[in-house]
């Protein structure tokens, strides 16, 4: 089966989810009139990282995710994201949402917290990885910080996912690891990268977007450059398995050895 992709990249309005749910529902629409059947969306794309009243913020996102499960049924589209969950302790999951036409699959919660903004203060990390098994085939899921830990990548492409989603607020100056980790993820365990990041400036950190669609060749697709926008990109399985039989890498595995 063959799928259709978009990312969604705008600038996070930080602490405003009316403001960033309002753009995110003409957005979703605009993407499904594209024929996207998977949106995705930037990671804490409804409040952005409000410290100040992140647990206060975090009560909101059952409310927000009840919407996006009637968006999802609407656009016929399966919708990731990740927004604040209450952990119960005073702090909040960054929680990654998986809603398929309608009905809220599965959940995944940030497992690498960016300790240098402060991030493991304020979040708990998650205990597990996600593969959700959708209606467009089996999807990973990893936010943000993730993306440097090769292990959690490669772990979900032996589990079978055939795309990896990557929602983030990944800021400048580190365009070009952003760029080079996605590729390389989607090289090494050859299947799709579809990632969403943030643009413009949030607070005091500048978002430079570049949410990117890519193949398992690590051939970009398509690039959402540095300003708000949606891109598109059409997700072949067939010529997926084809590159894995041309170069055969998980059959010349040896794990016994490392």
């Amino acid at each position: 089966m063959d799928i259709t992709a978009a990312a969604i990249q705008f600038t996070v309005q930080q602490g405003d989810s009316a403001a960033n749910l309002t753009y995110v529902r003409e957005a979703l629409a605009r993407v499904a009139a594209r024929g996207a059947q998977l949106a995705l969306l930037p990671e804490m794309w409804s409040t952005g990282f409000a410290y100040k009243n992140l647990a206060e913020l975090a009560q909101q996102t059952e409310t927000v995710v009840t919407e996006l499960q009637e968006l999802s049924a609407r656009h016929k589209l399966v919708i990731i994201g990740s927004q604040p969950e209450p952990a119960g302790d005073g702090r909040v999951y960054n929680t990654a949402h998986v809603i398929d036409n309608g009905h809220l699959v599965t959940s995944y919660r940030k497992l690498h917290l960016f300790s240098l903004l402060g991030e493991d203060k304020a979040f708990k990390g998650g205990d597990g990885w996600c593969l959700a098994e959708t209606s467009l085939g089996p999807i990973g899921v990893i936010i943000c910080y993730d993306l440097r830990f090769p292990e959690l990548s490669r772990r979900l492409a032996l589990e079978g996912a055939r795309v990896i989603c990557v929602p983030a607020q990944w800021p400048k100056p580190r365009q070009e690891h952003w760029r080079t980790l996605l590729r390389a993820r989607a090289i090494e365990n050859q299947l799709y990268l579809v990632s969403a990041n943030a643009c413009g400036l949030i607070g005091k950190l500048d978002f430079f977007g570049m949410s990117m669609i890519i193949d398992p060749k690590g051939e970009v697709l398509a690039d959402a450059g540095e300003q708000p926008g949606e891109i598109v990109a059409p997700l072949s399985w067939q010529a997926m398995d084809a590159w894995r039989a041309q170069i055969p890498c998980f059959s010349d595995r040896r794990p016994e050895l490392y």
